[in-house]
């Protein structure tokens, strides 16, 4: 079977149980006694790890690991008001760690609504299964990588893949750190979108990508069409279509705020975060009092 993996912070501890909460819900009991979750830790507190660990067990995860890492020193951090260096996270998971043939990572800010694990069966054996990015999904247009298509015309309108979903295989995350470390030092005056142009640019290189349908990490569009229309202009695909897998809420307005617009998604989203709430409070963690919940992260 495969590992699920999250990268999280003291920022991101309850929406990470949410998306917990989500994946459980699409995978038969059955199937998820085989499924692994690994998480990788900045600076949660010790309470919040144990309870982590206890809210995956008791959904049913057969297995649960969390260890805490520290970002290389020379990550890039460029567009980052929302974002902190816990990102980088992602490109410490090693196979030892992982303990399963394959790592399915998922972004925090996420609602899963169907299944995920169906792109391992499209890996070739050494690609990574990623979704291009809906805002940017091309270099050389937009904040795709800005100024690198001037420098290496021949990557000019290549797909550029948003970093909040990908499929692996674990033998190709030590090639996948070690290609993002060098990407970061080979062109990082084109890093905006941090670990995520790292990434990319290591794919441009490398090759080892396989594009996955929209479905599998689609972006929750109707907070950004309350406050204007370019949604419009640069999304490909019909704003109303309901074949997700998964939402991603990209972007600084996250659906656990209260200054969230409360869109069709974000009530979901919101359905499966009361749910989470009663869970931990079950499970004896008195820390998330509802007054937190509507804070801005």
């Amino acid at each position: 079977m495969f590992a699920v993996g999250l990268c999280v912070d003291e920022r991101y501890f309850l929406p990470a149980l949410v998306a917990i909460e989500s994946l459980a819900g699409t995978i038969n009991a059955s199937e998820r006694r085989e499924v692994a979750v690994r998480v990788l830790a900045l600076d949660l507190s010790r309470t919040h790890a144990e309870t982590l660990a206890a809210y995956a067990r008791h959904a049913g995860f057969g297995s649960f690991d969390l260890a805490w890492a520290r970002p290389e020193a020379a990550s890039i951090m460029g567009e980052s008001s929302y974002i902190t260096a816990t990102t980088y996270l992602r490109f410490a998971f090693t196979p030892q760690f992982v303990e399963r043939p394959y790592l399915i990572y998922l972004d925090a800010d996420v609602l899963v609504l169907g299944d995920i694990a169906a792109p391992l069966n499209l890996l070739n054996g050494k690609s990574i299964g990623m979704v291009a990015d809906e805002f940017n999904p091309t270099v050389g247009v937009g904040t795709a990588l800005p100024g690198l298509a001037d420098r290496r015309p021949v990557w000019r309108g290549r797909t550029y893949f948003n970093a909040g979903m990908l499929w692996l295989p674990s033998w190709s995350l030590l090639s996948m750190r070690d290609g993002v470390e060098l990407a970061q030092r080979r062109w990082r005056r084109h890093i905006h979108h941090n670990d995520q142009d790292a990434l990319n640019l290591w794919l441009l290189e490398s090759g080892q990508v396989q594009p996955l349908p929209v479905e599998f990490n689609r972006f929750e569009l109707g907070r950004f069409l309350e406050r204007g229309n370019w949604v419009r202009r640069v999304v490909k695909r019909p704003l109303n279509s309901n074949d997700a897998r998964l939402i991603h809420f990209v972007g600084p307005i996250k659906p656990w705020a209260k200054s969230c617009p409360a869109t069709e998604d974000v009530r979901t989203y919101r359905q499966h975060l009361a749910r989470t709430l009663r869970r931990v409070r079950r499970l004896g963690d008195l820390s998330l009092e509802p007054a937190r919940v509507g804070a801005e992260r």
